[in-house]
């Protein structure tokens, strides 16, 4: 069985469902925003009988998930947890939270399930500073950086680059997102703020050409984003509409290493977002292990819900007597 963490509403899901049904496997939607309040979760476990553990949806009369059956899980997007609406204090909703979100992820690490991505490496993963750090040392070549939280130190980083450079933030959160920005002469002036919470700040790759590359088992989709044909060159998530997304191939080389680095973090699947340099090197950025894909997809015909789909069908065929 296949299970995804991820509201049913979720179009990427709904689309890797479909994509399922007709290589006739099934799918079932694990809502991490329905525990506690509209789902039941049971971990039984004992010296005598082999661990059992239960996903059942309403009052008891719903829907039963024997979550021992599942074989492969698409770590897709968790939501949080909604909890009781009696829990009325500040102190009991936080307790409440704590102990479903400990209950839920320790179910997850009871199963026997192949993740994409496992929970706890797609958390790892995620830490910007650490993809850096490996990418380099895999062969990959990734832009000058400090991240700091000494205004001294970013002013001597900005001061030695000549040609430009840009900030961003770790992650923010969705009421305090924001895009990669160009350093301007006002935002040196602003430069002790970066005492109050970390910046990253790289040096300008210019030309305004990103390739987004979607890695999905040992599938590789890589997409030309040409953002500097949009109204923002910085970031293309910005003016996605206006910058053209056309399929591209990449270097032998550098397939391998983007190969290295998925191996390396254990996922198997990933987005990855490189700039390609005037002199035609591709420079690594980062990877997000739960990027998303349709608007590649849409724009290029680029098969990438098929490979997911294909991903977690084989990993939920059961394994071939004597193999």
């Amino acid at each position: 069985m296949i299970g995804i963490i991820a509201s049913e509403e979720d179009v990427h899901a709904q689309g890797v469902v479909a994509r399922l049904a007709e290589l006739g496997s099934a799918a079932v939607f694990l809502d991490t925003a329905a525990v506690p309040s509209r789902v039941r979760i049971t971990s039984r476990h004992s010296n005598r009988t082999p661990w059992a553990a239960t996903w059942v949806e309403g009052d008891g009369g719903g829907r039963t998930v024997d979550l021992t059956a599942l074989r492969a899980v698409w770590w897709r997007r968790p939501l949080p947890h909604e909890l009781h609406a009696e829990l009325r204090t500040e102190v009991d909703r936080r307790f409440s939270y704590a102990e479903v979100d400990a209950a839920v992820r320790g179910l997850w690490s009871c199963t026997d399930a192949t993740w994409v991505n496992d929970p706890d490496r797609d958390l790892a993963a995620s830490r910007k500073l650490w993809q850096l750090k490996v990418a380099a040392t895999l062969g990959l070549r990734v832009p000058r950086t400090c991240a700091t939280t000494d205004p001294d130190e970013a002013r001597a980083f900005l001061a030695a680059e000549d040609g430009g450079a840009i900030f961003k933030p770790f992650g923010g959160m969705e009421d305090a997102w924001a895009e990669t920005r160009l350093v301007l002469p006002s935002d040196v002036d602003l430069l002790d703020q970066v005492r109050l919470a970390p910046v990253i700040f790289q040096e300008l790759i210019p030309g305004g050409t990103d390739v987004r590359v979607t890695i999905v088992g040992r599938d590789v989709h890589a997409a030309e984003i040409r953002a500097g044909e949009s109204s923002y060159p910085y970031d293309f998530r910005m003016d996605t509409a206006n910058a053209p997304i056309v399929p591209t191939t990449l270097p032998d080389a550098v397939v391998e290493r983007l190969h290295a680095l998925m191996d390396h973090f254990g996922l198997l699947y990933g987005a990855i977002d490189l700039r390609r340099a005037p002199d035609g090197d591709h420079v690594f950025l980062e990877v997000n292990p739960a990027g998303q894909w349709l608007f590649v997809e849409l724009a290029t015909g680029q098969p990438i819900t098929a490979s997911l789909a294909s991903l977690l069908a084989r990993l939920d065929a059961p394994a071939e007597q004597g193999s």
